[in-house]
């Protein structure tokens, strides 16, 4: 097994109410689920490959719940990697080198019997963790926008966390909301004003990195 960790940030937007009903192990909001998710690597390496200053992102979709499988993945490597990154973090995003079950990506491979052809394309990703804020654009394939959730009443930014201690994707998630229009061969109908979070990526082989 080749030994590989990164570090970065991610942005999500799916097609369920603010939290994702996933986190806390119950089924979609809509019985099935759709997603984009985009990753800045600041740094990271897959054995002597340098990942640092890659980008990627996913677009995922299941019929049904996540654990039920029958999905349908493809992944974006933004263009500017190398012929090595590339097929590093290819490897990385579908659970290669991976102990079972300690990533997301992992579970998303595993559960997404068809993989569309990978996809070589600029990646613009814009992330403000703090303010809970991002913008995602992939030409010909999709492009995310996130704002804070705001009070009903005040209208002003409101803040949430998610802490999962034992999660295999994040300690800590910002929770915003955000919508999706697609382009590409997957086609998201209901990401619209719904659950995004945005997180700090620390993972390896064996999971998330506590230390970090």
């Amino acid at each position: 097994m080749t030994p590989w960790e990164i570090h970065g940030q991610e942005l999500a937007n799916c097609n369920c109410d603010g939290g994702c009903p996933c986190q806390f192990m119950s089924l979609p909001t809509t019985g099935h689920c759709e997603a984009v998710a985009a990753f800045r690597f600041d740094s990271g390496h897959y054995g002597d490959v340098d990942l640092g200053g890659t980008k990627a992102a996913l677009v995922v979709q299941w019929p049904g719940p996540i654990h039920e499988g029958n999905g349908t993945m493809q992944i974006i490597i933004d263009e500017g990697a190398s012929e090595a990154q590339r097929a590093a973090l290819y490897k990385i995003m579908t659970g290669e080198d991976t102990n079972d079950m300690a990533t997301m990506w992992w579970v998303f491979s595993a559960m997404s019997p068809t993989k569309l052809e990978t996809l070589y394309k600029p990646i613009q990703l814009d992330i403000d963790m703090e303010n809970r804020t991002g913008r995602c654009v992939v030409p010909g394939v999709f492009e995310t926008e996130a704002e804070p959730l705001r009070n009903p009443v005040t209208g002003d930014p409101h803040r949430a966390r998610i802490n999962l201690p034992h999660g295999f994707e994040y300690r800590i998630a910002e929770v915003a909301k955000g919508s999706t229009k697609t382009s590409g061969a997957i086609s998201l109908a209901q990401v619209s004003d719904s659950h995004v979070h945005i997180v700090d990526i620390h993972l390896s082989s064996t999971g998330v990195l506590e230390a970090a």
